[in-house]
């Protein structure tokens, strides 16, 4: 085959959201993929006694407002969020993963649970990949949150999720997860948990760590609401 031809083929899988190539990936996907792994680093684990999201919240601009740059986000007062890749395209989902917490408070008289919560972003997230004229989300969602018991779900951009005893996004993950993979018991409390997450982003960091980039929250399984850390636990933690 001639290798102009050939070239002009994949340009045109490239460019597209909604065609396979020949070996059966969507090109416009991968993409998004890479958005999500270059990243904040973002540590999720399901303890005994609540979940946990920890976020390594970096700024490379010192001028800016800290808080316009967050990435740890509330769906409802039982279920919060961290968002690794584009932060416009993860408050979009955010936003209406709020407005569909509410609305079924406001028609059932009960709180949403998590995994209807995650299935709602990921139809949206999957849709963006059935038609032309749009693009995939360039960010991943990871999901904590409390249904009797500690849940904790990472979105794809795809719009694919699965539930996991602990996650990791973002930049590092591959170096990150089989540490974590090692380190996770099911006897880890939520304190334990900040200070093996903590641990890891420093690790992984090295020189350029510092504890004011760490932000994150945890859900009890005794009191199932939404609550950051503060600064005073995160540095005791590190």
């Amino acid at each position: 085959m001639n290798n102009t031809l050939f070239t002009n083929q994949m340009m045109g899988y490239d460019r597209s959201n909604t065609m396979f190539t020949p070996d059966g990936r969507i090109i416009q996907v991968e993409y998004a993929k890479k958005t999500v792994e270059h990243g904040s680093t973002a540590i999720g684990i399901v303890c005994k006694d609540g979940v946990l999201i920890v976020i390594d919240n970096r700024n490379g601009n010192n001028l800016l407002v800290s808080d316009f740059t967050e990435k740890i986000m509330q769906i409802d007062e039982h279920i919060g969020t961290a968002i690794s890749g584009l932060i416009s395209d993860g408050r979009v989902l955010i936003e209406k993963s709020q407005l569909k917490a509410q609305m079924h408070r406001v028609t059932y008289d009960t709180k949403i649970d998590v995994k209807s919560i995650t299935e709602h972003i990921c139809k949206e997230k999957q849709l963006f990949t059935q038609f032309g004229g749009l693009r995939p989300f360039g960010v991943s969602v990871m999901i904590a949150g409390i249904d009797n018991k500690p849940r904790l779900f990472v979105t794809e951009p795809m719009g694919s999720f699965f539930e996991y005893r602990a996650a990791v996004f973002g930049e590092g993950e591959d170096k990150i997860k089989d540490k974590l993979a090692k380190s996770i018991s099911k006897k880890l409390s939520v304190e334990k948990g900040l200070s093996l997450c903590i641990k890891l982003i420093r690790n992984f960091v090295g020189k350029e760590f510092n504890i004011d980039r760490i932000n994150g929250f945890y859900i009890k399984t005794d009191k199932p609401i939404f609550i950051k850390f503060n600064e005073k636990e995160i540095k005791n933690a590190s």
